[in-house]
Order: C-alpha cells, then sequence, then structure tokens
C-alpha cells in the first residue's frame, strides 16, 4: 500500500512539474516577434516521388534518409548552413518534412526518418534559432497526398494524421519553446482548388467550399489535440495552424479570396495564447516599389482584419517572388524586398523566405546563392545599417585596410570583380 501512494505521489509530481516547465513558454506573440526574419530549408527533407505511378526514388535508389533529402537536388544539411543563417542575423528556420513515404499505414514514422528529423532539428535549435517543423507535401496537388479537405478524406485520414503528430511530438516533447510545430502545409480540397475552395470547380459552389473550411478547422483541432495529449512541453508549444491553400487572400478579382481567412477558426486548446496562424504570398511585382507596396498593404490588411482579430498573430511561412525576378526584375525586386520585409514588421507578421538564398551546392560550403538578396531581406528588418560580412557582421572593433572579406565571409584581396566588406563597408569592384 505504501508503494502504491508513493507511485501515486511520484505521479502527480510529475504532472506538476511538467505543467510547471510548459507554463514557463513563451507566448505565440511573444514567439513570432523573437523569430524576427527566417527561412526555409527547401528542396531537402520534403523531397519526394511525387507520383504514386512513379515512385522513382523508391524504385531507383535504396530508399535511405540522404537518398530523399538529395533527391531534388539539394546536399545533405550541414550545421555549417545553419550557423551561416544564424550568424547573418536570421532568427528562424522552417524545416519542411514529407512525411508519406516514411509512415506506415496507421501514421507511425520510420525509426531512421525520424533520426534524421531530429538531427536536422538539432541544428536549428542548437543554434539558438526557432524551428518551425511542419508536415509538408503530404498535402498539395499532387496524386501522392493523403490530406484533403473534404469530408470523405478527412474520415478516412484524420486518425492517422493524428498518430504521425502524436509520432512527432513524443519525438520532440522535452525540447523547449524554440521549437513550434506546424500542422500541415497547403492543403487543397478534392478539385485542387488554389486561392479559395471550390476555385477548380467548373463553377463556384459554397456547400463545396464549407465542406473544404470545415474540414481544415477539423485537421487543425485534431492537431492541437493530439500534440497537446502527449503533455510535458507540448501542452504549452506554440503550434501553427494554416488557411485553406495556406492562401492570403491576395487580390481583388474575386470575392472569394478572403474566405480562407474568414473561415479559419481558432481551434479549442486547453492553453491560452499559443496558437500561430500561417499564410504563404509570393507577390507578383508590379512597374515600382510603392504600386508592388500598395498591394502587399492590402494584403497585410486583410491579414490584420481576418486572421489577426481573432486573436492569434500570423507568420507568412513562405514569402518569395512568383516569377523568375532576380534575373529578370533584378533591382526592383532587391528595393521590393527590403521594403516588403520591413512592412511585414511594422504589421508584427514574421516572414520566411523560400529557399534561393543558398540553394544547391552552396549549401555545402556554405555560402550565399543570393548575397544581394539576403542583405535586402536583413536590412528590411535590421535597417539600412545593416552589413552582411563575415558571419553576417563585420565583428572587428578597428577594422585596418588589410581587412578585406568576399560576402561569404572569406578573405578576399580584392582583386576581381565583386562584392567586398573593406574595412566594414560593403565596396563593389566593377
Amino acid at each position: 500500500m505504501k508503494n502504491i501512494k508513493r507511485l501515486f505521489c511520484l505521479i502527480i509530481l510529475g504532472i506538476i512539474f511538467s505543467v510547471s516547465i510548459a507554463q514557463t513558454f513563451e507566448s505565440a506573440s511573444e514567439a513570432v516577434s523573437n523569430m524576427k526574419v527566417g527561412w526555409n530549408l527547401g528542396n531537402s527533407l520534403d523531397s519526394n516521388s511525387g507520383d504514386t505511378l512513379n515512385l522513382w526514388i523508391e524504385w531507383y535508389t535504396d530508399g535511405t534518409p540522404t537518398d530523399y533529402e538529395t533527391a531534388w537536388g539539394q546536399p545533405v544539411t550541414k550545421p555549417e548552413l545553419i550557423e551561416m543563417f544564424k550568424d547573418a542575423g536570421f532568427g528562424a528556420i522552417r524545416v519542411p518534412v514529407t512525411w508519406y513515404p516514411h509512415i506506415d499505414h496507421e501514421g507511425n514514422v520510420d525509426a531512421q526518418w525520424m533520426k534524421r528529423v531530429h538531427e536536422v532539428v538539432d541544428y536549428v535549435i542548437d543554434q539558438g534559432l526557432y524551428c518551425v517543423l511542419d508536415v509538408h507535401h503530404d498535402t498539395g496537388s499532387a496524386n501522392t497526398h493523403w490530406l484533403v479537405a473534404s469530408s470523405e478524406v478527412y474520415e478516412k485520414s484524420h486518425e492517422r494524421f493524428k498518430t504521425l503528430w502524436t509520432n512527432i511530438a513524443n519525438e520532440f516533447i522535452t525540447y523547449d519553446d524554440k521549437l513550434v510545430f506546424e500542422a500541415y502545409n497547403e492543403m487543397l480540397d478534392s478539385y485542387d482548388s488554389w486561392c479559395y475552395a471550390s476555385f477548380g470547380r467548373s463553377s463556384y459552389s459554397s456547400s463545396a467550399a464549407k465542406e473544404a473550411y470545415d474540414a481544415i478547422n477539423n485537421y487543425a483541432q485534431d492537431f492541437v489535440d493530439a500534440v497537446r495529449a502527449t503533455g510535458g512541453n507540448n501542452l504549452e508549444r506554440n503550434l501553427v495552424v494554416s488557411t485553406y491553400g495556406a492562401c492570403s487572400g491576395d487580390g481583388t478579382w474575386s470575392s472569394h479570396l478572403t474566405e480562407p481567412l474568414s473561415n479559419l477558426n481558432y481551434p479549442q486548446d486547453v492553453s491560452d495564447d499559443h496558437i500561430i496562424f500561417e499564410v504563404h504570398y509570393y507577390p507578383t511585382l508590379s512597374s515600382s516599389v510603392s504600386s508592388s507596396l500598395n498591394d502587399t498593404k492590402k494584403c497585410f490588411d486583410n491579414l490584420k482584419n481576418y486572421l489577426m482579430t481573432k486573436n492569434a498573430p500570423v507568420i507568412i511561412g513562405e514569402c518569395g517572388s512568383l516569377n523568375d525576378d532576380y534575373n529578370n526584375n533584378h533591382d526592383l525586386l532587391i528595393d521590393f524586398t527590403k521594403e516588403y520585409i520591413a512592412l511585414a514588421k511594422d504589421y508584427g507578421i514574421t516572414c520566411f523566405y523560400w529557399m534561393t538564398l543558398s540553394d544547391a551546392e552552396d549549401r555545402s560550403v556554405p555560402k550565399w546563392t543570393t548575397p544581394d538578396l539576403t542583405e535586402a531581406i536583413l536590412k528590411g528588418y535590421y535597417g539600412d545599417s545593416y552589413t552582411l560580412g563575415v558571419g553576417g557582421i563585420i565583428k572587428d572593433e578597428s577594422p585596418t585596410s588589410s581587412k578585406i572579406y568576399d560576402l561569404y565571409g572569406r578573405a578576399s584581396n580584392a582583386t576581381q570583380k565583386g562584392i567586398y566588406i573593406i574595412d566594414g563597408k560593403k565596396v563593389i569592384i566593377k
């Protein structure tokens, strides 16, 4: 009897201890503010065959975690890459993960795949950055999607979805508030509708749209319930739920565009102030920075009026440009990006840039693929005095003319054309 009482007391103390840990977590709004500006580690852990009729990764490789991670042209992720982003001034890394090739019919995750995901999450957390971990190409328009915003698919898949998130939540149950979970990526209806639900039909259907929005809210609720049920630090971990399709409500060409925003519910939660809303926004550049910003401001106003009024902060989990603006509209893109990030900061919105900044073999060095775009993002957040240089920022208190570096932080003699940091200032040699 004494042992039973002792065991009961230990269980109660364990519950109290786990709750006391969780209660130290910062609120969703505090987390979004502290994330500053982020980047997506895209086309790595989210890589997959993308077609049930052409499972090329499964057929032509051994199907190891490395085979999947490198399938879309990116190298194996290294800690040095994440360190470069930390040193440059980024505050968060979103880690997209596609799970369907690595889970069984119930939603349990393959141990080797979970081990690799865990390693990459640790690369981010060990740098003191926020890590947003998601369920990525398990949604979308490819026929490999098993998460679809319809009542029929929801009934078939929601238990598997909950099991997957139970696996993930238990794997990281001891992690602190720098780790944030994101329920699902761009989930679409059975018509693969972008922009708003039922858009993919021959004509708009309010009942079909409602079915899709209801399914989104049901998945979001299941996600919150599954994570919270694991206890420990997951009781108050900040959780991200996206609008239908991660749609931002951008544009004025249809009255239905804001429906994904207005129809997203704040999930019922045992913890207060730990839900974050997410959209994606890839603006098409107009003829000038000012006109592009006018369109962006209208989008941000929609986010403020439709989402923030539900008492949750907003992140733009993916941002960038729809066309090849880095090559075709380079100067406009650089100037617009800086103002875009600055405007988002004014609205209290944290942006995660989609890839581009360091891609392909540049990630192995690591070095910046587009250093001027990277600098524009950071100037947008930190101000014009920011300079991308050694470790992102020149750290010498009294640099001399012998302190010459390229934008990748490597010592240089500046004998070739390029952009350099000389005496702590950016110099372009033509």
